[in-house]
């Protein structure tokens, strides 16, 4: 088949590779599409500790089952499905304790095994998802970052009426706009750069938006009940940072390249006793982002937009490093093309 490798830090590949074969336990997935994040561009660059190289990646993906290891019950070749990358040894004292997403030996789909930017991938059945009816197949792949998106919420533990500032209007920041609508937010704000993002933000329900936090002070004086950054960049973390209410809680969702810094008064945090949390990929939260996707939570025809060939995975990466479009796909069939 073919398939995109990343051989070491700064090297990629779109070569031919042997096609996978389900062990047991196992099946083999046909792909349909897989979404790109700011984790794939920090695993090229070698700013992504837990990567495990030579590695296909795409760990947000969809398609239909093309073949049935031994032992596999309750999926059969054509199922369209979905799939938690996640893959926890389950021995560790953090899965002991129902904490896998921080296991020991932590390992994704797409990040320390072979991913989905590829014709096929192989995926443990215990991390399928069967697909609702009213999920479209390249519309799948959102569950995925979705997911996150449930899990960072579960940390936050907001309150009904809180109001929101959230950093960056990229997919992560978008899809966390739409939740925080449904959760009950008395008020969302996004920040970011790109005036084109910020448009779209609008459009999907923020209740204010701006280049700065500055620009957006006069609404909440006091700062905000909750402030999410998830740009990664440490610039904005640092401001974002300065933001929350006194009693407020930051949450630090974007991925930053693993070697940088940020500052920030620890004074402050003392003093206004504001909570900084931390949100690590998926737990428990997967079978509900596929709920919500299904119920229509979120607006995927305008999330997606731009589909990739295999061939143009390069061409893709630098795409979303310069902040075009939303959600961009590589569709290994090569119909994007």
């Amino acid at each position: 088949m073919r398939a995109v490798v990343i051989e070491e830090p700064n090297k990629l590949s779109v070569t031919t590779v042997a096609d996978p074969t389900p062990g047991p336990g196992e099946v083999v997935v046909k792909v349909t599409a897989a979404g790109l994040c700011g984790t794939d561009v920090h695993m090229l660059a070698g700013e992504f500790g837990p990567t495990r190289y030579p590695v296909i990646p795409g760990h947000e993906f969809s398609g239909e089952i093309v073949a049935v290891g031994a032992g596999v019950t309750g999926y059969a070749e054509g199922d369209a499905v979905a799939a938690d990358p996640a893959i926890y040894c389950g021995a560790c004292h953090f899965c002991a304790i129902g904490r896998g997403n921080l296991c020991e030996r932590w390992g994704t789909i797409g990040i320390t095994v072979d991913g989905a930017c590829a014709e096929y991938v192989k995926v443990p059945v215990g991390n399928l998802y069967r697909l609702p009816e009213t999920v479209r197949l390249e519309h799948a792949p959102l569950i995925e970052p979705l997911s996150t998106i449930v899990r960072g919420f579960d940390i936050v533990d907001p309150q009904l009426g809180d109001n929101f500032l959230i950093y960056g209007a990229g997919t992560m920041g978008l899809l966390y706009l739409q939740v925080a609508r449904r959760a009950g937010a008395a008020s969302v704000s996004v920040v970011d750069l790109n005036e084109d993002r910020l448009a779209v933000a609008r459009q999907l329900g923020a209740d204010a938006v701006a280049t700065t936090a500055d620009a957006l002070t006069d609404d909440h004086p006091r700062g905000w009940q909750v402030v999410t950054d998830c740009t990664g960049n440490i610039r904005a973390i640092e401001d974002g940072l300065t933001r929350p209410i006194r009693g407020g809680t930051f949450q630090q969702f974007g991925c930053a390249p693993d070697q940088e810094k940020a500052q920030f008064s620890p004074f402050r945090i003392y003093n206004d006793e504001i909570r900084i949390v931390g949100s690590m990929a998926i737990l428990h939260s997967y079978g509900r982002a596929v709920e919500l996707l299904g119920r229509g939570v979120i607006d995927s025809e305008t999330m997606i937009t731009h589909r990739f060939g295999l061939d143009r995975y390069a061409e893709a990466l630098e795409t979303f490093k310069k902040g075009t479009g939303r959600k961009l796909q590589i569709v290994p069939d090569g119909s994007a093309d």
